[in-house]
């Protein structure tokens, strides 16, 4: 690869490999390039690079909503060894897309060697419109982004190594960012409908059932198929509403309690429609449970604010403490923005903090059946260390209608 991406704390080139005639580019915004091989969909898309540090689960990670709007660069080097399948796509969104904008690999797509593989990385981003881009230094681009912070760039896939250079920087110019950026009406459900499906088993794959405890409601900010399995494990019947849906309309579903989902974008701006919502549904006491962005929504109706992290957390090797228990959970992780901890009002307490910087992670309402958390406790690095709150939120439930 070769590149003149430079920057005044640290130069990229000095890593560099060669490329005589590279077919994928990074375009920044001052004109900077890294130089690689293109995989994928063909053509061009602007978005936010960040980095995960996950080693396994790439094709979780390519459809997970929260990504929207996002370029991922992978630090693990080995992307694509075990193919993919459709029983590990997390969107639930009917048309298929999940909004991530592109991926960057470190060495080239290998032929699948797993018996569950269904198809070729490369075609299978191809298919799902996501440009790749091979042969990038991640180590170098991953220390960029850990010193400056996360920015804004364009990944571009042509097969003929034809580009327009000045069109890609003026591309990366006018991307505002995800500051701001309300991304979850590219992700939501277009229509309500109800989930069936438990946890993938060995032998049987993805069973289902009818049988239920208790009703609930989940608002869509882009949630993971995952999630819907586990909260469906619990006994809880659920039904997925887009995230515009008004209190009034939840309400008519009759449920025990609300699910907040996960989602993409700046909290604060998706919040001038979801908070008034949530508020609602806490004046009626109705016990909620968030993650994620469902997390920060949850924050932001009860009065805290919320930050734009500088390298955000993406990866599957967090520890995440509980402050009741002192127990320490190995947790996935996909966020650019953080409940500021100190904005938190006195009927709120945090309940978990990130023990690599301290970042907030959970909170729960003390007069109000209601709690979320940062992390993501479906996604099981640890593997299952945090399953216990689909169990928590189901016993919240419980002792709610008791009263």
């Amino acid at each position: 690869m070769s590149s003149s991406i430079a920057t005044p704390d640290l130069d990229l080139s000095a890593a560099a490999w060669s490329v005589r005639a590279p077919t994928g580019l990074l375009v920044f915004p001052d004109g900077s390039v890294l130089e690689g091989v293109g995989v994928g969909a063909i053509g061009h898309a602007a978005g936010e690079v960040c980095f995960n540090t996950a080693m396994t689960g790439y094709q979780e990670i390519l459809t997970d909503p929260s990504y929207a709007g996002q370029i991922i660069t992978f630090t693990f080097p080995h992307i694509g060894n075990v193919g993919t399948t459709p029983e590990d796509v997390e969107t639930t969104n009917l048309a298929g897309s999940s909004g991530v904008r592109g991926c960057i690999l470190r060495a080239s797509i290998t032929e699948p060697s797993n018996y569950r593989a269904m198809q070729h990385l490369s075609a299978w981003l191809e298919k799902r419109g996501i440009v790749g881009l091979c042969g990038i230094d991640t180590r170098a681009l991953t220390a960029m982004i850990r010193e400056k912070g996360m920015p804004n760039a364009v990944i571009a896939n042509n097969p003929q190594g034809l580009f327009d250079r000045h069109h890609l920087v003026e591309k990366a110019k006018a991307f505002p960012g995800i500051d701001g950026m309300d991304l979850v009406p590219l992700v939501t459900t277009g229509q309500t409908y109800h989930w069936h499906e438990l946890p993938w088993s060995w032998e049987d794959g993805y069973r289902q059932t009818d049988q239920s405890l208790f009703r609930i409601v989940a608002i869509d900010y882009g949630i993971k198929s995952t999630i819907l399995r586990l909260l469906r494990n619990q006994g809880l019947k659920v039904t997925v509403v887009a995230a515009q849906t008004t209190a009034e309309e939840i309400l008519a579903h009759e449920p025990d309690g609300v699910f907040l989902s996960n989602g993409p974008g700046d909290p604060a701006a998706t919040g001038i429609y979801a908070v008034p919502v949530i508020k609602a549904l806490l004046e009626k006491e109705m016990p909620l449970f968030g993650i994620c962005l469902g997390h920060q929504m949850l924050g932001l109706a009860l009065g805290a604010t919320t930050v734009k992290m500088h390298q955000g957390h993406h990866g599957a090797n967090h520890p995440v403490k509980e402050h009741a228990t002192g127990k320490v959970e190995i947790v996935s992780m996909n966020h650019g923005f953080a409940v500021d901890p100190h904005s938190l009002p006195a009927n709120v307490e945090e309940t978990h903090i990130s023990l690599f910087d301290g970042s907030n992670c959970g909170i729960r309402v003390t007069d109000r059946p209601a709690f979320s958390v940062q992390h993501h406790p479906e996604a099981s690095p640890g593997p299952t260390d945090s399953h216990y709150l689909f169990k928590r939120f189901r016993e919240m439930i419980a002792k709610t209608k008791m009263r």
